[in-house]
């Protein structure tokens, strides 16, 4: 992107009247509600369809009103404070959930420069030089209110579900900011509005395949969506951290989560989808795609997309075991984001000292091969160690499922005592005495 690029990109943030950004931040609110109550119409209808149903019907037309008809429900219900908890805390979480999701769209860009009543502003409520990183630490916040929901409620399942949900941000945090920092290289800057400018010519989705894959993995972790839902497990958490938690309380915590799936979506749609900017296809054959209101539809579409592949994962695939979900993020995704980020690194310090495209490209494909080549050698050099097969040879591990005082389910590779059964007697021949019949000096075959 060009130096006067930039300057347009960064020129009316900061300078508009206090009426007209109140206006924006109270609209920017709107959009978040409606979105929920549209994620969750949206939702309900494509697993429906996946299943074969008709879902929401009847509540409006098609059952568009059906989420808002569940949250005046909520709301209306009976609200409940177990006698156990931590009642400060207990009330502050689902408002710390929520808070921090409205937040991150402060900098999220919706559209270009506009006129709103006569006067010229950018669909978006602010920039900052960090804006990425300022989305990176709100969303890092709202990670406090699920785990003091778990703790506060004094109660063993939402503890648990607290502390699920602290693990995988650790870990899906630290793939998420590895990928973002691929983007950074390649735009030069951690501005949002920047970043869609740069991608003008070429969205990064093409351009850092990988660290876009790897985002759309970590974000569907970081919202604690299927199938990496292990902090609601309810087939082991009953509910999880929110199991004790009713009426508008409850329903705040599904606010958050609705609103973090778009935020991240829209996080997604800015950094590796070119934002609010119009797909090749209608830039090549109309030129006002990308001017006045119409950026904001693509921006919509874009979103919209995003959510319904969180909808897809969760109606098509099975949720994962605790320790395969921590594996994927520590053993594939951490790895493969600072590999990928040497190799993006390299590129661009290679570019930034004029060589071809070409031989870079040779380059780096070479090293990978080399690298590919030597894990190969190693494999065959390095003598194999027999664990496995000692450990077959022994048999499986002795394991006493009541040894912690509570029934616990074995691990792998661990194996249940056989359960002692009652001896059940052979029926008798119709005829034959019984054995209580029979004389002591004669046996049953003399019988």
């Amino acid at each position: 992107m060009t130096d006067s690029g930039m300057q347009l990109a960064a020129v009316g943030f900061g300078t508009d009247v206090w009426w007209l950004i109140l206006l924006k931040a109270v609209l920017i609110f709107a959009f978040c509600v409606v979105m929920t109550l549209f994620a969750i119409w949206w939702e309900r209808k494509v697993v429906a369809w996946m299943q074969m149903r008709i879902g929401p019907k009847y509540t409006g037309p098609q059952g568009l009103l059906q989420s808002l008809a569940d949250g005046v429900k909520l709301a209306l219900k009976e609200d409940i404070t177990v006698k156990g908890a931590d009642k400060a805390v207990y009330i502050i979480a689902p408002i710390v959930a929520m808070v921090p999701a409205f937040m991150a769209f402060a900098v999220i860009p919706f559209g270009p420069e506009v006129s709103i009543f006569g006067h010229r502003t950018h669909l978006q409520l602010t920039d900052l030089p960090v804006a990425v990183l300022y989305i990176l630490a709100v969303a890092s916040v709202g990670i406090y209110g699920i785990v003091l929901a778990g703790w506060s409620s004094g109660s063993t399942y939402p503890l648990l579900g607290g502390l699920r949900s602290s693990a995988q941000m650790i870990s899906y945090e630290i793939a998420m900011g590895l990928s973002f920092a691929a983007v950074f290289l390649y735009s030069g800057s951690m501005s949002t509005s920047e970043i869609v400018a740069a991608q003008q010519d070429t969205w990064y989705a093409v351009l850092l395949p990988v660290s876009f894959i790897i985002y759309v993995v970590a974000m569907i972790g970081e919202t604690n969506r299927a199938p990496f839902d292990l902090p609601e497990a309810e087939g082991e958490l009953v509910g999880g951290f929110h199991t004790e938690y009713s009426s508008l309380k409850f329903a705040l915590f599904f606010l958050a989560e609705y609103v973090n799936m778009v935020v991240v979506s829209s996080l997604a749609t800015t950094l590796f989808l070119g934002g609010y900017l119009a797909p090749w296809p209608i830039t090549a054959v109309w030129e006002g795609a990308n001017s006045g209101w119409w950026p904001f539809l693509w921006y919509f579409l874009k979103v919209q997309a995003f959510i319904f592949v969180f909808i897809w994962l969760r109606g098509t695939l099975p949720r994962f075991r605790y320790d395969q979900f921590m594996k994927i993020g520590w053993k594939v995704l951490i790895p493969l984001s600072l590999v990928w980020l040497m190799l993006v690194a390299t590129v661009r310090a290679l570019k930034n000292e004029g060589y071809e495209q070409s031989r870079i490209v040779l380059w780096v494909a070479g090293g990978v091969v080399a690298l590919l080549l030597l894990s190969i050698l190693w494999d065959a050099v390095t003598p194999n160690r027999d664990e496995e097969a000692d450990a077959k040879a022994a048999g499986p591990e002795p394991f006493d499922p009541m040894a912690g005082g509570f029934p616990v389910p074995p691990m792998p590779g661990q194996q249940l005592p056989p359960v002692p059964r009652r001896n059940v007697r052979k029926p008798e021949p119709v005829g034959a005495p019984a054995a209580a019949e029979l004389p002591a000096d004669r046996t049953e075959g003399e019988a």
